[in-house]
């Protein structure tokens, strides 16, 4: 069940109405809203709805087995017992044909080959998420930074279907709180919450979906069909094509939590204007970035043990953050050219420290050729993250040197425009999307309602028919 579809405005429909009325008896509300999430995730298959029971308990157990635990070390024992097994859950799904195949190489290559049992497994959509969920529940209780919730409040926290296929990963400290009480229909910012819903569908259909029908899917498949240009157009493409498409999916999930009663955190914040990779990586996926460093760099030891120390916390954090992505070698190389860049700016850094140089606020023309050179970097770098394998990758970035001069039919002005639309409106001043939303809310009701319904016309009339499967399904 697709964000943007007929059945899920039916299905939200439904469960919008019999939410409300159901929030003054707020257990019931608890029981209907893990009911309509595992219904949810059921059209998808309903098999996958074992995990989020398996999920409930791990978690739930070990949860509460550290909090029972006499000693720090009885907890800290719990605690890694607990994110091991979901770590474990995570690998048998994602990795163990990525890493039987990979050992199975390595022996043939030196001459030990042998047949290693290889079992196909269907990947639960959304697993990624849902693990890096859930971890920071068990290690948030470990912490002390929140008590443990009781079973029916962590089974809707795990399975709660606005976030549930791909994020935002909304930490169990920012969710679970809100189950304190029974939310209230007046505090419910309806303007923003439309506003996100209305943009992201713009993003997913009008932006994403025919950039990538365009040119994107056919030019990675076979770049040798396609002028140098077109390969160019291409790669520019997918950047605009993974943005507005993931972005999208996030702002359509915190904009019907938020019309459920629910706050979620930002997950983008114009990823394209960035200064540095630093700064890409504050504004891009902000969610899993932060629970990387948080979840993953501080724990390595991040920048505390000395320079050595921090670039290979770095890099690790960077290939591990790749890996996270994708069962492949094309997205543990994407990790590690970010992992380089990060490590590039921060040995940069280091050295302007040492000579004792500050650090100057770049004017304008600085800040042109910084962001080109992050735009450019990052558009590179998502060539390995679009193709299949190691070798496609070098395809595409062969054609881009080869083919020069060739007609480029596949090149419209209608796609040059979305392109530098889907940049462009990353430079959009925070406040005037605030006085769109404000002003949008002050319509009312009746003209909410009717520019809503225009704005899906509009939709329905210019995108392509059907939506396609939101690129980050496949973590």
């Amino acid at each position: 069940m697709l964000f943007p579809t007929v059945s899920f405005a039916a299905f939200f429909l439904v469960v919008f109405i019999v939410s409300w009325l159901l929030m003054p008896r707020f257990t019931w509300w608890k029981l209907f809203m893990i009911a309509a999430s595992y219904f949810f995730y059921a059209t998808w298959d309903w098999k996958f709805c074992f995990l989020l029971v398996a999920a409930t308990v791990i978690n739930q157990a070990g949860a509460l087995l550290v909090t029972r635990a006499r000693s720090n070390g009885g907890r800290k024992a719990w605690m890694a017992a607990t994110v091991a097994a979901d770590l474990l859950i995570l690998g048998f799904f994602k990795y163990y044909g990525f890493f039987v195949v990979s050992t199975a190489n390595v022996l043939d290559a030196v001459g030990l080959g042998a047949p290693l049992p290889l079992i196909k497994l269907v990947l639960p959509v959304g697993i990624s998420f849902l693990t890096f969920r859930v971890i920071t529940y068990v290690v948030e209780v470990y912490r002390g930074h929140t008590p443990p919730a009781t079973t029916i409040d962590v089974a809707l926290y795990v399975s709660f279907f606005p976030y549930l296929l791909a994020g935002p990963i909304v930490r169990a400290r920012e969710f679970l709180p809100q189950l304190a009480a029974p939310r209230d229909p007046r505090r419910i910012d309806v303007g923003r919450a439309a506003f996100l819903i209305f943009a992201g569908l713009v993003k997913k259909i009008l932006i994403a979906d025919y950039i990538a029908a365009s040119i994107v899917n056919d030019a990675f498949a076979s770049p040798g069909d396609f002028s140098s240009f077109e390969v160019f157009v291409a790669v520019l493409g997918y950047s605009v094509q993974i943005y507005c498409d993931f972005s999208a999916y996030s702002d359509i999930a915190i904009g019907t939590a938020l019309l459920l009663g629910f706050r979620f955190p930002d997950n983008f914040d114009a990823p394209y204007t960035a200064l540095s990779i630093r700064d890409f990586w504050r504004r891009w996926h902000i969610t899993l970035s932060t629970w990387l460093r948080d979840y993953l760099y501080i724990p390595l030891g991040g920048n505390r043990k000395g320079r050595p120390r921090t670039y290979i916390n770095l890099m690790i954090t960077m290939l591990l953050g790749g890996l996270w992505h994708g069962a492949g070698w094309t997205f543990v190389f994407w990790g590690g050219l970010h992992g380089v860049g990060l490590v590039g700016e921060h040995a940069a850094a280091d050295r302007r420290k040492a000579l004792g140089m500050s650090e100057r606020e770049p004017g304008l023309a600085g800040r042109v050729l910084k962001r080109t050179w992050v735009f450019a970097f990052v558009t590179f770098a998502w060539i390995f993250f679009r193709a299949d394998t190691m070798g496609a990758a070098w395809r595409v970035i062969g054609r881009l040197f080869t083919g020069w001069g060739a007609s480029s039919p596949a090149v419209t002005w209608q796609l040059l425009t979305l392109i530098f639309l889907g940049v462009a409106i990353q430079y959009v001043p925070r406040r005037v999307t605030l006085g769109i939303e404000s002003g949008f809310a002050r319509l009312g009701p009746v003209l909410q309602g009717l520019a809503v319904a225009l704005g899906l016309f509009l939709i329905g009339a210019l995108g392509p028919q059907g939506p396609a499967l939101f690129l980050y399904f496949r973590f």
